[in-house]
């Protein structure tokens, strides 16, 4: 889909020189797409490129997916092949084109309705970082939004919250409906047009074109926009910038349901991220609180649920919904605050100096007076920093300012210059 416009800076200089690069791959050797936004592409150039992305399309389509999917699963169960090297489907007449593969034998219903599980996480970080879901955060999410009274989740990039809908889906007491908007193609082998779009949600692309957008649009727009939810789950290493401008034109999709009296009002979301990008997306989403929950992921080594300290997951739910709706588990150990009229971590105490339950890590934080804000349990005030920071740490490097000016004060996310630019 569409490049996206960045700037290489120079440290000192305010202004830098802008080039388009790929929008989904932050590193050259999975794309190696770049063009200064000044420079003359030549025709030569141009059809070279087209060509190598006419290479690079999927070998099938999503309706011949959806096709072969119905095939194979009227095939008993002796003939029901995966091969795990190409991450496909096989049919019989296609044994003999992956015979020096690895593949598995066998496969079931049930396997088929997780294909999370079926197919390799794609956990290249600079590019996919598909980790997912434990079955943990993926029960509570679903069972939330239950309590909740939403009936439609946009998935996007939430693969195996879809399937875990899509899985119950048959239940009669059961009317909770998903639409998986996803850059993993793979996923078109499972699911038809109507529960799935091959999606980009760097540069809110869909690459099934104007059909795809009104398949999302419609999902969005049943019951005049009532009762429907996005979650998503974006790898952590993506731009804060580019995520927040594709969600904002989800929004205005689910706006034209009824655009009277509309224009202000925000789609409900469950934004998934680390808590250290809050002051980011607070930026973007005003509106926006962060809960204390801990996501934890079935195939990260480091985001895990019940670890102490440090080692737990830093992963937690923003969202524009009233936080004192969002009923955390007490079996978990969290518990509510009257004060801030939400519900906390158990390591999560109030301060009655910042009046709110400040701690973002579940440690329990401390109030340091000369900074007037509540910081890290291992932090100190450092008198030549004038603020807390770790005790070992170099004071050397507070004189360095800024990367985009220079100037001391603040950092380049908050550099004035680039948010004039």
């Amino acid at each position: 889909g569409p490049a996206l416009l960045f700037v290489k800076t120079s440290q000192g200089k305010e202004e830098g020189r802008r080039f388009y690069a790929c929008s989904a791959c932050r590193d050259r050797k999975d794309c190696n797409f770049f063009q200064w936004e000044d420079e003359k592409v030549s025709e030569t150039r141009l059809a070279a490129r087209e060509e190598y992305n006419r290479n690079h399309q999927p070998s099938l389509t999503h309706r011949q997916n959806v096709d072969r999917y119905k095939n194979f699963v009227l095939l008993p169960l002796s003939k029901r092949r995966f091969c795990q090297e190409c991450q496909q489907l096989l049919l019989p007449a296609e044994w003999e084109k992956h015979s020096d593969h690895q593949f598995l034998c066998g496969i079931t219903t049930a396997q088929l309705k997780s294909p999370s599980q079926l197919l390799y996480p794609l956990e290249n970080k600079k590019t996919n970082a598909q980790y997912l879901f434990a079955d943990r955060s993926c029960q509570f999410l679903l069972n939330l939004l239950i309590d909740l009274g939403f009936r439609r989740v946009l998935s996007v990039g939430t693969p195996r919250l879809h399937e875990m809908i899509q899985s119950k889906a048959s239940q009669e007491e059961f009317s909770v409906r998903s639409l998986l908007l996803d850059i993993d193609f793979r996923y078109s082998q499972f699911y038809t047009e109507d529960e799935f779009c091959h999606y980009n949600m760097f540069n809110h692309h869909f690459f099934g074109g104007e059909a795809a957008r009104e398949t999302c649009r419609k999902f969005l727009c049943e019951e005049n926009g009532e009762r429907v939810i996005m979650v998503t789950d974006p790898p952590f290493g993506g731009l804060v910038e580019a995520l927040a401008s594709s969600f904002k034109k989800l929004m205005a999709m689910w706006r034209e349901a009824e655009k009277e009296g509309r224009d202000n009002k925000e789609m409900p979301i469950f934004w998934i991220f680390p808590y250290f990008f809050e002051s980011r997306i607070l930026d973007f989403f005003p509106s926006f609180s962060m809960m204390d929950y801990q996501v934890d992921y079935d195939n990260h080594a480091l985001y895990k649920h019940g670890k102490t300290g440090r080692r737990q997951s830093p992963v937690r739910i923003f969202t524009n919904l009233t936080p004192s709706m969002i009923v955390l588990p007490e079996e978990e150990g969290y518990r509510f605050c009257t004060v801030c009229q939400r519900y906390i971590s158990s390591g999560n105490q109030h301060c009655e100096i910042c009046n709110s339950c400040t701690s973002k890590d579940g440690r329990r934080w401390k109030h340091c007076v000369l900074c007037k804000k509540c910081v890290k349990p291992s932090w100190f005030h450092c008198n030549n920093c004038n603020c807390c920071t770790l005790q070992k740490h170099s004071c050397e490097k507070t004189e360095v300012g800024c990367f985009v000016c220079g100037k001391a004060g603040h950092k380049r996310s908050a550099c004035p210059s680039l948010s004039r630019s």
